[in-house]
């Protein structure tokens, strides 16, 4: 704060001077020291209400994500090989810093990706035996589950306040909905009769063609129904479901309630908010009041819906935010997620934090997985990953992931004779992908 003080005060000082005055006073000693608040981070907010086998699973899905983002770029390459220094782009995504390299992760995934190195001394990347396997298997279940994630993205765009999205947008949630590789291109123009691609002054956008008014029923709506609930039919209105709750063995936090701390669980707050109506998800928000406890609960009806189209009922929270105005949610939505602990579980492990839909998970496993799911655990165990997690209650910026992919193995390449080492990236490159968060993927390091 001195130093802010004194080079306003040269400042003021150099701009009297060149009006010919001399006499300058700092304006910090004009007016009284305000007191600076200090802002509980979300480490310290979330301190208690750790869950040992959800962070396990984070950081188990945080290892996943990095090994498809390697996968992913390999698989767009002709014949799935790539000189090993063109695969450095993906460092940002992976998280690593020099001196580390992406070679480091590469080798230490040996039954997933191979190393060679040519008569020329490059070193090349690509995917094994058993990956290229893998590859059809995906392409056949990722097509197998195209009209589900068509569903689910009609539902979003219903959900909307403009009955409109962002492709962009959209694209952050490409991997987690099991979307294709060529969304952006081919697949947002296959369902016609569902969605449209519709170009305006800033960007692409998918925009709602026809209602449909048996998606117009929340998740939890459907779940009451199976269980001989009561859901409400179609028009969208007013719901009254109370949201499925799951607390850890041991806890012991404190819930906060129009302002007021009290226990979680031996105090009625908790049984006066599930029992608030709100409007669904679906309905026309106009007329709720931000802050009220009904704006609050519907913020909560639409983030339980979109994490429940998630294949793995988990999102990066600023997927979520980047929604705010769209699903009409609290500009504050971080503070929304921590307070309602039993419904949703913030895990703060790395630079980016991750929100999960407790009920979807027993322990660290998902109740219900998808062909999907069940192929990425096939993916991840070919990594030879298994999960050291020593650290889970320190809760830095690293973690045992990174520990994992910082390794420092020099595992043997094969060696292999090339006449031209480049030949085989003619009319090839690493393509763009939404969900890389890279700066510029066009230009890339070539031997």
């Amino acid at each position: 704060m001195h130093a802010t003080c004194s080079r306003k005060c040269l400042v003021e000082l150099l701009r009297c001077r060149g009006q010919g005055h001399w006499q300058c006073e700092c304006p910090y000693q004009l007016t009284p020291a305000r007191r600076m608040t200090r802002g509980r981070s979300v480490k310290e907010r979330s301190k208690k209400k750790r869950v040992h086998a959800l962070e396990v699973a984070t950081e188990r899905w945080k290892v996943l994500s990095k090994v498809l983002t390697v996968f992913d770029a390999l698989k767009k390459e002709e014949e799935h090989v790539t000189p090993l220094k063109r695969l450095e782009i993906l460092r940002p995504q992976l998280g690593l810093v020099k001196p580390h390299k992406v070679a480091h992760f590469v080798r230490r995934s040996a039954h997933l990706f191979e190393v060679c190195r040519d008569s020329r001394g490059v070193m090349w990347a690509g995917l094994s035996p058993q990956a290229e396997a893998l590859v059809e298997e995906e392409a056949r279940l990722v097509e197998e589950h195209s009209a589900t994630a068509a569903q689910y993205v009609t539902r979003m765009l219903m959900m909307s306040m403009d009955r409109r999205l962002a492709v962009d947008k959209i694209a952050h949630f490409r991997r987690d909905m099991g979307l294709p590789h060529d969304f952006r291109t081919r697949w947002v123009h296959m369902f016609p009769r569902q969605f449209r691609v519709v170009k305006l002054e800033d960007g692409e956008y998918l925009e709602l063609v026809s209602w449909n008014p048996d998606w117009a029923v929340t998740e939890l709506e459907k779940k009451a129904a199976a269980s001989g609930g009561d859901a409400n039919a179609s028009p969208p209105g007013e719901l009254s479901l109370p949201f499925p709750m799951k607390f850890p063995p041991n806890f012991t936090s404190y819930y906060r309630f129009r302002g007021k701390a009290q226990h979680y669980v031996k105090t009625g707050n908790t049984e006066q908010f599930q029992k608030i109506t709100y409007l669904s998800p679906y309905a026309e928000a106009k007329g709720l009041t931000p802050g009220s406890p009904e704006f609050d609960k519907r913020a909560v009806a639409v983030m339980h819906e979109i994490l429940s189209f998630m294949l793995e009922k988990r999102l990066v929270t600023d997927h979520l935010t980047h929604f705010r105005r769209e699903f009409v949610m609290p500009q504050k939505l971080m503070r929304l997620l921590l307070k309602h602990y039993g419904i949703f579980y913030v895990s703060e492990r790395g630079k980016r934090l991750s929100v999960f839909l407790t009920e979807a998970y027993d322990g660290t496993e998902l109740i219900e997985k998808c062909p999907l799911v069940q192929w990425r655990e096939k993916l991840l165990q070919l990594t030879d990953y298994r999960g050291r997690m020593k650290n889970l209650g320190k809760f830095d910026a690293s973690s045992d992931s990174e520990h994992y992919l910082l390794g420092d193995d020099d595992d043997a390449v094969l060696d292999i004779e090339s006449g031209n080492s480049d030949d085989i990236l003619d009319g090839s490159s690493i393509s763009d992908d939404s969900e890389m968060d890279l700066g510029d993927t066009d230009e890339f390091c070539r031997d």
